[in-house]
């Protein structure tokens, strides 16, 4: 998948399944701001992490509009549907799915309500307490989810229509007062951004296991995933949303609660690949700490050769990083077709043959004859990495040495990264050179634990390294309450006659006449 940043994703591969990202939560509140074009190109900067669906909701005071469907932001949205979203405060979400499939009804923001309101919430990250929760809503609606005005009760199969559904599951409790309720109540990984008619909410679990960080506009506020969604729309860092913070905004300013004590566990895996290099995360630009992963990589793996290169766009830094420390001259002998983004087409037999030529292709003349370096951030299933190495020993390479700049992954994620499973994983029960000789390369060298975590500038006891490790900040729960689709077979049919688009003030006629037909399915489609 090619990203909005210049970024290629792992899956070079038509049939690859590798590391899928987190999504991308974004909210603005800012009176006399476009806020719906604000939140687009926020959320344009948050592509890369999540590009299965995209959404957003708006709110002028008095009532909610909501636009979402399955695809990219840019495929999703347009002038017509952006121009139907007004108000002075928005949320917006661009997913990829964790819990529960991916669908047109699972598609965020979600929607919950009473009669007298809306909540329009987007998550990023993964709960691992989901089956106790759907306990919990189902004891709320008296053993009947289908009552639900939320979009449970509409066939959402998702850990966020649950925190939605618990949110407005009592009518006489504010929504503020709600969230302090439920927040201590979710286990896992949770950034959020959710809103009402009138207020802008973020929070984030007591680990922050995720990033969330606060802006400020010279009208209003904004929250992210990621500091360079603040770039992109002209907002100021103030600093991050804390781990265990809600925090409030509506016309009396910024107000914060908290409702729970900080246990950073911040992802380390956001450093290594995740987040955009031109992000910062707990004080620390990842593009530098990418670098320093290079640098550190080069030292703990040294070799004789002629040109370091990237495995383009994910191992760059860490590549400059591996020339500067070892000396050996850096330089790209790879062309990425910066065209091929995500395709809906399944390539032919013979395309699927190629390979990793889809994206990739070598210069025969900077490589042949030549010993190689190839930096990459990550091997997962090693499919790409024996392709590639195949395709520049075939281009005339004389050695090809592999450096990656994390250690072996062993263990799934839990908390908001969709790998492979565990049996899928190459590094499960092999050692470095029988992974080595599996994909074909002369040398291969991973990053050690230290060194990566080092390069983060973070104190260890601080960070999560669970799928490096097996050793999980957050204990889990039993394995069959756990996994994509552990709410699939657990919620109910949509009863016939719901309707569903009846959910507090939700302005539904506002965007079947100003938008297109995504923005008329994403209140009416069941």
């Amino acid at each position: 998948m090619a990203r909005p940043d210049g970024r290629l994703s792992h899956d070079l591969l038509p049939d690859e399944r590798l590391p899928q990202d987190a999504c991308g939560v974004f909210g603005v509140w800012a009176p006399g701001e476009e806020v719906a074009k604000l939140t687009y190109f926020g959320l344009y900067a948050l592509q890369h992490r999540g590009q299965e669906a995209a959404g957003i909701a708006t709110s002028d005071g008095q009532r909610l509009v909501v636009y979402k469907d399955v695809g990219l932001v840019s495929q999703v949205f347009d002038e017509s549907a952006l121009s139907s979203l007004r108000g002075h405060l928005s949320v917006g979400h661009c997913r990829y799915s964790t819990t529960g499939r991916n669908s047109w009804e699972n598609a965020q923001p979600t929607l919950g309500g009473t009669a007298d309101g809306t909540v329009a919430l987007t998550h990023n990250g993964n709960l691992i307490n989901t089956a106790e929760l759907r306990d919990l809503l189902e004891e709320a609606h008296g053993g009947d989810l289908s009552t639900s005005r939320g979009e449970v009760g509409r066939g959402n199969t998702t850990d966020t229509a649950l925190i939605t559904g618990l949110l407005t599951a009592d009518e006489d409790v504010p929504v503020e007062a709600a969230a302090m309720r439920v927040l201590p109540l979710l286990r896992g990984a949770f950034s959020l951004v959710f809103c009402d008619e009138t207020t802008l909410y973020a929070a984030r679990d007591p680990q922050g296991v995720r990033p969330l960080v606060l802006g400020r506009l010279e009208r209003g506020w904004v929250v992210a995933s990621e500091t360079a969604a603040l770039d992109i729309v002209g907002a100021a860092v103030v600093r991050e949303v804390e781990p265990g913070e809600l925090i409030a905004i509506d016309e009396d300013g910024l107000r914060s609660r908290r409702f729970a004590a900080a246990e950073p566990k911040r992802c380390v895996f956001e450093w290594v690949y995740l987040a955009r290099p031109d992000t910062t995360i707990a004080g620390q630009e990842v593009y530098d700490a990418r670098v320093e992963m290079g640098r550190r990589l080069a030292r703990e793996h040294p070799v004789e050769a002629d040109l370091v290169m990237p495995t383009p766009e994910s191992g760059t830094p860490a590549a400059i990083g591996y020339a500067e420390a070892s000396g050996i001259p850096f330089g790209h002998g790879l062309v990425k077709n910066a065209y091929v983004g995500r395709t809906f087409i399944a390539p032919s037999q013979t395309i699927r043959q190629l390979g990793i030529r889809l994206k990739l292709n070598p210069l025969r003349d900077v490589i042949k004859g030549k010993r190689l370096v190839v930096v990459d951030d990550s091997i997962v299933r090693g499919n790409t990495q024996r392709a590639l190495v195949r395709m520049l020993r075939e281009a005339g390479a004389a050695e090809v040495h592999v450096r990656i700049s994390s250690p072996p992954v062993r263990w799934p994620c839990f908390y908001g990264i969709d790998f492979a499973t565990r049996a899928e994983l190459i590094a499960t029960g092999l050692e470095v050179d029988s992974i080595r000789h599996s994909i074909g390369a002369d040398s291969l060298g991973y990053i050690s634990e230290e060194g990566m975590v080092e390069s983060t500038s973070q104190p260890p006891s601080s960070l999560c390294t669970a799928c490096f490790t097996g050793v999980y900040p957050i204990e889990l729960p039993a394995e069959d309450r756990l996994g994509k689709d552990v709410l699939e077979l657990q919620f109910p049919v949509v009863a016939d006659g719901v309707d569903v688009t009846d959910v507090g003030t939700l302005d539904v006629e506002g965007v079947v006449v100003t938008a297109g037909v995504g923005g008329a399915e994403a209140v009416r489609r069941p």
